[in-house]
């Protein structure tokens, strides 16, 4: 499981870019992204969580994201991203 440990926003997104690739290419295929201390995701952190689910989709692996905010879970279900992986709320 991994937890950012706050927004998922540009100014975070690098450090939590490398967190999830040295995951997928230390052969983790199931990824759990715990959102509990996130409020706000941007354009860069959907980035990111599309660009892991694709990652992980090559492979063969599973992106599930939990305890997603109210907003945050609105936010991915406007953009269908519950149709490629699950996602619940708090």
């Amino acid at each position: 499981m991994i937890q950012p440990g706050g927004d998922v926003v540009a100014a975070n997104v690098p450090e939590l870019r490398s967190v999830l690739r040295n995951a997928v290419s230390g052969g983790v295929r199931d990824i759990v992204l715990d959102l509990r201390k996130t409020a706000m995701v941007d354009s860069s952190g959907l980035g990111l969580v599309i660009g892991t689910y694709n990652s992980l989709e090559k492979v063969g692996g599973r992106l599930t994201v939990i305890h997603a905010s109210r907003d945050v879970l609105q936010l991915f279900q406007t953009m269908r991203m519950h149709q490629r992986f699950a996602i619940s709320g708090d």
